[in-house]
């Protein structure tokens, strides 16, 4: 039986800091892309990183619970009150969830609304889904309401980690940080 780290691998902890670096810039550009009085040409360059980022965010968020399942974590056990454990498998369900959902109803609100994705059309991926201006409104509500949930999640994960971190030092912000695992991968 392997015996469980105090943390995770140094590839899990890249992944994790990576799509959070991606989602906490995605979350101000898009609010900002959105907002009127914008020029136009900074607007278009906002729009263009925004969805160009957000194909990014998925392919990493995909090869993270790749490796995920292929190398399950095994951590030591922190003892945490019932009420913070469930908050906590809630809220990293959550996060994982709208990591899903976020960059999948983007592309359907941009694919369906016919509009390109410069990294995907550089490729020659074609749309996956049909030109709809029902699917499109659509894809953009979740997406709209999604963006409110993925932010009030992060805000959650990163008090709880601050608060782990700064105040508990129970162990469980070092499992995460930093970065480079400094126990053999």
């Amino acid at each position: 039986m392997t015996k469980p780290a105090t943390g995770y691998r140094t590839p899990a902890r890249l992944f994790h800091w990576l799509s959070a670096a991606i989602v906490l810039l995605l979350i101000p550009v898009g609010w900002l892309m959105i907002q009127d009085g914008l020029p136009r040409p900074l607007q278009n360059t906002l729009f263009i990183a925004h969805k160009n980022a957000g194909v990014l965010v998925l392919l990493v968020i995909l090869a993270r619970l790749f490796y995920r399942w292929r190398n399950p974590p095994v951590l030591a056990h922190v003892d945490l009150p019932p009420l913070q454990e469930l908050a906590a498998k809630l809220t990293h369900f959550g996060l994982y969830a709208m990591l899903l959902i976020m960059p999948i109803a983007g592309y359907v609100r941009v694919r369906a609304g016919g509009f390109p994705i410069e990294s995907l059309d550089a490729l020659g991926i074609p749309a996956l889904v049909p030109r709809s201006e029902a699917l499109a409104e659509f894809a953009k509500m979740i997406h709209f309401y999604g963006s409110y949930a993925i932010a009030g999640l992060a805000a959650a994960h990163i008090g709880a980690a601050l608060f782990h971190g700064l105040i508990k030092r129970d162990g469980i912000f070092t499992r995460m940080w930093p970065p480079v695992s400094k126990q053999s991968d």
